[in-house]
């Protein structure tokens, strides 16, 4: 359930409100509001046309101009770009720079909301925001009201580019249509956050290098001729040729790639036969592969197909591959991390940020990384205080709100002080 904190006091640093850029108590409002709206209304990815119009209207609203992406749902918005040539002409219209873009997904997981007890539990069966993309969106469009403020007032230095992403849910994730439409033209920097449950509210975790893992689909089909249990010799044992798969695979892979890229393949279902004595004609397993390294996960395809043919060849079986590329990992680039470590100390002072780990999860926000330099952040999201332990993609996950606004105090501090590097 979400709770009011105490995050906010105490900060080493300045007040907030002695800060450009500084929320208002009505802004806090509105966007705990407004995530509370995204809460009860989930959209699965590619189909999140509601988010998409709500956003698009507060956007207008504050005088800007967002634009829908090409599939359809998710936009983009500039900020600090004039299309006039009456009034305060920013810094960037008279030196060129490239923008520092604000990414944030905006789609929910297909599970039921089991939360007990707190009003805006979701109103779609079996859909929730259980990975915490309302947070993110909301964080993004409040970093987006305050820098548009500051532009209409001349106070931006350089543009900021908003991209309000669909579909990270999905492999190989929406990140790729948002770059098919454009959001990384003109784009320098890119910076992004992730709810964690197991970081308080009011605080970050930053990490120079991979944060996240690599992660892809892996479906394999095996056949044989079938037949009598009684006669097992004369046929492809086609049960035993899948264990086999199941359980050798994943020691191959382990046993062929550096210990050191962490390249894992999980299975997560297995699929075969009907009948007690009847030995079946087709077998499927399906899991994820994973990985932390970078060059490691380029060069993962071509072991695991090499490791499930030898094993499925080994059992007599016919083995099919559809090896699904995911995303990679996200690897943070140092000086952009160093960006948002200092906007954060900035804001609420060193105790605010911490070092993270790096996780087995996959984000599609590494596909931005691979056409220019950013960092993910993770935002703290955990009551101060609690002791139970929460993860995402549950039903009942929820957050201290309070979030919110440390995250769009990061990212508004984020985007003042690259202007000044």
């Amino acid at each position: 359930m979400s709770r009011e904190s105490e995050a906010e006091q105490g900060a080493e640093s300045a007040p907030a409100e002695a800060l450009p850029g500084a929320l208002s108590e009505a802004l806090r409002a509105e966007l705990v509001t407004f995530r509370r709206d995204l809460h009860m209304h989930p959209e699965l990815g590619h189909q999140e046309f509601r988010t998409t119009a709500a956003l698009k209207a507060r956007l207008e609203e504050a005088g800007l101009e967002p634009r829908v992406l090409a599939t359809g749902t998710g936009l983009i918005c500039d900020i600090g770009v004039s299309t006039t040539t009456s009034g305060p002409q920013p810094a960037a219209s008279r030196a060129p720079r490239p923008m520092l873009a604000l990414r944030a997904d905006i789609d929910a997981l297909p599970i039921p909301d089991t939360k007990l007890g707190v009003p805006y539990r979701s109103t779609v069966p079996d859909r929730a925001h259980a990975c915490g993309h309302d947070v993110h969106t909301t964080v993004v469009l409040g970093a987006g009201l305050v820098l548009a403020e500051l532009a209409e007032k001349g106070q931006l230095p350089f543009p900021v580019r908003l991209i309000f992403q669909p579909a990270e849910e999905v492999l190989p994730g929406g990140a790729t249509d948002a770059i098919e439409s454009g959001a990384l033209e003109g784009v320098g920097r890119i910076i992004a956050v992730h709810c964690d449950p197991r970081v308080d509210a009011g605080r970050i975790g930053l990490r120079h290098g991979p944060i996240t893992s690599a992660c892809d689909r892996l479906e394999v089909s095996l056949d044989g001729p079938g037949g009598h249990t009684a006669r097992p010799h004369l046929t492809t044992d086609l049960v035993t040729a899948a264990a086999r798969v199941a359980t050798e695979v994943p020691a191959l892979v382990a046993r062929r790639a550096d210990a050191r890229s962490g390249l894992v393949v999980t299975w997560g279902r297995i699929e075969t036969g009907h009948a007690p004595n009847v030995i079946p004609q087709h077998a499927e397993l399906s899991g994820t592969v994973r990985c932390l390294d970078l060059r490691a996960w380029r060069d993962a395809p071509d072991l695991v197909h090499g490791a499930v043919q030898e094993v499925a060849d080994l059992y007599r079986a016919k083995s099919e591959i559809n090896y699904i590329r995911g995303v990679p990992p996200v690897v943070n680039d140092g000086t952009i991390s160093d960006l948002l470590r200092d906007a954060m100390i900035e804001r609420r002072g060193v105790a605010a940020v911490e070092d993270t780990e790096q996780s087995l999860g996959g984000e599609d926000f590494s596909w931005y990384l691979e056409h220019v330099p950013g960092a993910m952040a993770r935002l703290g999201v955990r009551h101060p205080g609690e002791r139970t332990v929460r993860d995402l993609h549950q039903g009942d996950f929820d957050v201290d709100e309070t979030a919110i606004t440390a995250g769009v105090e990061l990212f508004t501090a984020a985007a003042l002080l690259d202007a000044m590097r």
